[in-house]
């Protein structure tokens, strides 16, 4: 009768050890097909978002991106519904290495608001043509039937003229900068450097103009366009 017990325990723990592997298991294939996807699903994004940047939203196909990937159209269509799931994708994909970019800026230069300043904005226009795809976005007239580009826009405005109105801030508060309202400032700012975007984006300043220009606007910035009368 002991023997039984014992054994019976033996096989009870022994069933409950394997029932563990096997969820074990099962979780661990389930999060392994996960990550698969996720890098499939990732480099679907970063083929795609080459074509976009090369041929354009319009003339960019699901069989250009599924031929690129060198597969077939359906395994496409597994992971994103249509060409505009996937431009959403690329899009916010760029719109969160835009962002890293520049937060990177801001956190090396802390101690000189107009350093600061100077490496954000020269930052920016720098990203204007590396991230096309997410400029484009913002400012095609095409894609504005696309509801996400409408959100975008807002969300991708609202954001920059908050964090040019925080670093006004910070050099007010240093004694830097004299201004009376920061937002109205910020505002102005972000239409400045939307005012190069075109030109640049299209390839027709060179890096060189490009540093004119943006010294150019920085001086007004700083110093305003009329005379000052110390006396």
């Amino acid at each position: 009768m002991r023997f039984a017990v014992n054994n019976y325990t033996t096989f009870g723990l022994f069933y409950s050890n394997s029932r563990k592997i096997e969820i074990f298991d099962k979780r661990l294939k389930k999060n392994l097909t996960v990550a698969n996807q996720d890098i499939v699903r990732d480099s679907i994004v970063q083929s795609a978002r080459d074509l976009f940047s090369r041929f354009g939203f319009r003339k960019t196909t699901m069989d250009d991106i599924a031929l690129s990937m060198r597969k077939g159209k359906s395994s496409i269509y597994y992971y994103f519904k249509s060409k505009e799931d996937i431009f959403e994708a690329v899009v916010d994909s760029e719109a969160s290495e835009l962002k890293s970019r520049l937060k990177e800026v801001l956190r090396k230069n802390t101690d000189d608001p107009k350093e600061q300043l100077r490496q954000y904005i020269a930052e920016r226009l720098k990203l204007v043509q590396q991230l096309a795809n997410f400029y484009n976005a913002l400012r095609s007239d095409y894609l504005s039937h696309l509801e996400f580009i409408t959100h975008v826009r807002e969300r991708y405005s609202n954001e920059e003229i908050h964090t040019l109105e925080v670093i006004l801030k910070v050099g007010i508060r240093k004694g830097v900068y004299q201004i009376n309202d920061p937002r109205i400032a910020s505002v102005a700012i972000v239409t400045a450097m939307q005012g190069m975007e075109n030109p640049i984006f299209l390839g027709k300043l060179q890096d060189l103009e490009i540093g004119i220009r943006l010294d150019a606007i920085l001086d007004i910035i700083f110093h305003g366009i009329t005379t000052r009368n110390d006396h």
